[in-house]
């Protein structure tokens, strides 16, 4: 209890105040998953087809096939060379990519705040914790140079008490 009552005066009363808080908030290791409305799986879903190698590879093999076939092609061109009905489906693709991929990324930008603020206050948590073992372990320090310094003055006081006892076998 006098070492609990040594410590309140060493922190701050906001920091042993805050640090009460946190220990009996106990932050979970991993926070619990949300459950994600039918339109946020699909923006995520559209956000991780649209952003790989994969997509932009078959992509890439689908308008060059496309160019190809109405460019060099022996049959009738249905798109022929300034590529009107093209550029329609990849503005079509475009219009409606990107706010679903901004959805996607809006919600991950939420997830990431919740996340922050868990690491911060588990940060918090552990920096408060190691400052007050930190003073635990130098009030353990400054008992144990007390006791080593009422030690010291114990084993002279014997020294002096033996020396006089010596010079005066030695004066007999």
């Amino acid at each position: 209890m006098n070492r609990e009552r040594l410590m309140r005066t060493r922190v701050s009363p906001e920091e042993y105040k805050l640090l009460q808080q946190l220990r009996e908030r106990k932050p979970a290791q991993k926070l619990p998953k949300q459950r994600f409305s039918l339109g946020d799986r699909v923006s995520d879903q559209v956000a991780a087809i649209m952003g790989s190698w994969r997509f932009i590879i078959i992509q890439s093999v689908l308008l060059a096939v496309w160019v190809t076939l109405n460019v060099v092609g022996v049959s009738q061109h249905w798109d022929p060379y300034p590529f009107i009905l093209l550029n329609l489906m990849l503005s079509f693709q475009a219009a409606y990519a990107a706010p679903i991929i901004m959805m996607s990324q809006n919600r991950q930008a939420v997830i990431d705040r919740v996340d922050a603020k868990h690491d911060y206050e588990v940060n918090q948590k552990a920096e408060l914790e190691i400052e007050l073992m930190q003073d635990k372990l130098n009030l353990l320090r400054e008992e144990e140079i007390v006791e080593l310094k009422t030690l010291l003055i114990e084993q002279r006081q014997i020294i002096t008490r033996l020396e006089t006892l010596f010079v005066e076998r030695l004066q007999t």
